[in-house]
């Protein structure tokens, strides 16, 4: 580690979103300085050439540019010289002034330019050239470049990465030292990508007692939405007191009391001695109101609906099993209609079925899932148009909300929505406030997969209150039949031991491979996916082949599998600087967030194919749409050769690799197992410890959350 001082020669590349910058610099001074120049790469406030800098980091060796000095702290020193004065002034770090105003105002006030900026940036105009209304200008536009270099420098003494200091400058502005300052737990619930654990390093740095009433108002918020990103929708209020004193290590007296507080402005809300985010709280009432009201509205049944069946039949060359036939009459007779099951069972073809019954009545129809993949799916499946939900919704990336709801319904008479367990409460929410009040919706989806990865059981709950006439197709037909794959999930969901067919069977679709000790089945993994798959199947590593795992750490974990499997696939793509420098040009890659102004959603898989040196975009190939990121949006991709199973929800696989063993207990279940199972179109390979197999069928719902949507549905 060096602390050098040097001066700014030029700007080579820089990214205001992050604050990623590299910059050339020169005439260094101090110990360990090079002759000559040195390019400074790191995050940091802008620096224009000329800018005299201190620089604090350490040099490295990249294998494509270079020496370069890596920065931990970069921050701008007075300039010691008239000229070093005059070139600082004059390098843009005041907007409209250039280099010979700079040497007009350093040859009037000296040494001393920088004090009359700071302190009467009136006298501005006793240069040549400079009005009242120009000095005004360069006044506030100096004082708000000091404000946010001091709120930088005030950052950083605490604690706070360059980074980080960037985000919340840009949140704030001017304002960012005395909130930071004053209010520094307003970060947590203000900028995105701070926690309560930054702010709070932040705030203890700055001296603010561990039982100050916002610390604690502030802790109880993190700990209810680690809650909720757990799948809850609420939590019980002495958990709440529990989970949060422990945690911020005060008495519980003092967390009732932020309750309290929090209640009063709003903020939660108290309800039979469960406490809510208010959000969360207001979707799930409107969630089931609007469920009730829908359900309850009388409607016509459809006419002839046993010859629109028959007339389907006779075209598709089908015969449709007694529950699927179940099922169409219940959508022809009810407002709101759930049809779930496993795979194999028709819920394609019901859907097929159904758009054909309603559009012989003349009924306008609207197909939707939750993602991109189940979208494209479902309208591969139906023949018709289908979009994500948010597309339907006429969701507004910068509002932050849809644009269709109870002012603007849906023009639809009928909605068909699939792959429903993925839906979470919010957007269950929004769906049925947007329907006209006639409207029929109909939910389709498999009630045995895992929940959505938002808070709430939709499905489930909607199940399970009975509000809605469900039929659940039970039939599995023939050529699913045939399907080990298939077959296997239904053992899985009776709790009974998958079936591997023989190891030398090339026809097979199943396989489970022993393995129990957690390093060898990582190097038989491996060693599935890069050679034994590919040399029997001729599916294509790192395209057709997906690793799914139930856990981030260990040595089947996602992060250790991606680094191997990286290494294997793309050793020699090149790196992208940006995003901690974890990818590389031909990655296979994972969309983590809904990111609705590029249309890409949480769960979409691409490949990173280009890195613009000049801009700094990195383009990623969404089955062959092409979307640009760059800066802080590359915190959205996570390498994808391997992903967690959660993860994998509405998206199928050519072939799925799924590790198994004793060290994921805590994640174990039948539903898990059974999601990474049917997750695989031709070919599932187990690579597992059969004692882990055991602890998963045992374990039925290890993923049960706390809901209250179910409650108030039949409360009515």
């Amino acid at each position: 580690m060096v602390t050098l001082q040097g001066e700014v020669e030029r700007i080579t590349f820089e990214n205001e979103e992050t604050g990623f910058r590299v910059v050339r610099v020169g005439s260094l001074e101090g110990e360990g300085a090079r002759p000559g120049s040195v390019a400074v790469v790191g995050t940091f406030q802008a620096v224009g050439p000329g800018t005299r800098v201190r620089i604090t980091g350490e040099f490295e060796l990249d294998a494509r540019h270079g020496e370069q000095l890596k920065a931990q702290v970069l921050v701008p020193v007075a300039p010691s010289t008239l000229e070093g004065l005059a070139r600082y002034l004059g390098s843009g770090v005041i907007p409209g002034v250039g280099l010979a105003l700079a040497r007009r105002v350093v040859e009037k006030f000296g040494m001393e330019s920088l004090d009359v900026l700071d302190r009467a940036p009136a006298r501005l105009r006793e240069v040549p050239g400079i009005g009242e209304r120009r000095a005004e200008q360069i006044g506030k536009t100096w004082a708000a470049e000091r404000a946010t270099s001091g709120v930088m420098m005030l950052l950083q003494a605490h604690g706070a990465s360059p980074h980080l200091a960037t985000r919340i400058v840009k949140h704030y502005g001017e304002r960012a030292a005395s909130i930071v300052e004053q209010a520094p737990y307003r970060l947590a619930l203000e900028v995105r990508g701070i926690g309560f654990k930054t702010a709070d390093r932040l705030a203890r740095s700055l001296g603010i007692a561990g039982d100050h009433p916002e610390r604690v108002q502030a802790g109880v918020l993190h700990e209810l939405d680690a809650l909720t990103a757990e799948g809850h929708t609420y939590a019980p209020r002495e958990v709440v007191l529990e989970r949060a004193a422990k945690m911020l290590d005060v008495a519980e007296a003092h967390v009732a009391a932020a309750l309290d507080t929090l209640w009063a402005a709003g903020r939660v809300v108290l309800e039979k001695d469960r406490v809510f985010l208010a959000w969360l709280h207001r979707a799930e009432v409107a969630l089931a109101r609007g469920l009730l009201d829908l359900a309850n509205e009388p409607v016509t049944a459809l006419p002839n609906v046993e010859a629109s069946l028959s007339a389907f039949e006779r075209r598709a060359g089908i015969t449709l099993a007694p529950s699927q036939r179940r099922a169409l009459e219940a959508a022809s007779r009810h407002t709101v209609t759930v049809i779930t099951g496993g795979p194999g069972v028709g819920k394609t073809t019901i859907v097929r079925a159904l758009v054909d019954t309603f559009e012989r009545a003349k009924l306008s129809i609207r197909l939707a899932a939750p993602t991109g993949r189940a979208a494209k799916r479902l309208a591969e499946a139906s023949g018709r148009e289908a979009t994500t939900l948010h597309r339907l919704l006429e969701y507004d990336p910068r509002g932050g909300g849809f644009q269709r709801g109870t002012q603007s319904p849906l023009e639809a008479d009928v909605v068909i929505v699939d792959e429903a367990s993925m839906i979470d409460v919010p957007l269950g929410a929004a769906l049925v406030v947007a329907l006209q009040p006639n409207a029929r919706l109909v939910i389709v989806g498999d009630a045995d997969q895992l929940p959505s990865v938002g808070p709430g059981a939709f499905l489930r709950d909607v199940l399970a209150s009975r509000v809605a006439v469900s039929v659940r197709l039970d039939e599995i037909f023939r050529q699913a039949g045939a399907s080990r794959i298939v077959l296997n999930a239904h053992r899985i969901l009776h709790g009974e031991m998958p079936e591997s067919a023989p190891a030398e069977d090339p026809t097979s679709d199943f396989f489970v491979v022993s393995s129990s000790d957690p390093v060898r089945a990582a190097d038989t993994l491996l060693r599935v996916v890069l050679e034994r798959i590919p040399e029997r199947f001729q599916f294509v590593p790192g395209r057709d082949i997906q690793v799914l795992t139930p856990m981030h750490r260990g040595p089947v974990g996602t992060i250790a599998l991606n680094e191997r499997l990286q290494l294997a696939l793309n050793a020699g793509g090149r790196v992208i600087p940006l995003g901690g420098g974890r990818l590389r040009i031909g990655d296979r890659v994972m969309q983590t967030r809904n990111d609705h102004q590029r249309e890409v959603y949480n769960g979409d898989l691409g490949v990173v194919t280009a890195l613009d040196d000049e801009t700094g975009v990195v383009t990623v190939s969404f089955e062959q749409r092409e979307v640009e990121y760059e800066g802080a949006d590359l915190d959205a991709l996570l390498l994808a050769y391997a992903t967690s199973i959660h993860k994998s929800q509405g998206s199928e696989y050519p072939a799925v690799v799924v590790p198994l063993l004793t060290s994921h207990f805590v994640m174990l279940s039948r539903n898990l197992l059974y999601t990474a199972v049917t997750r695989a179109r031709k070919l599932c390979v187990l690579v597992a410890d059969p004692r882990a197999l055991k602890l998963a069928l045992a374990a039925v719902r290890r993923e049960d959350r706390l809901t209250s949507l179910a409650e108030r549905l039949q409360e009515g």
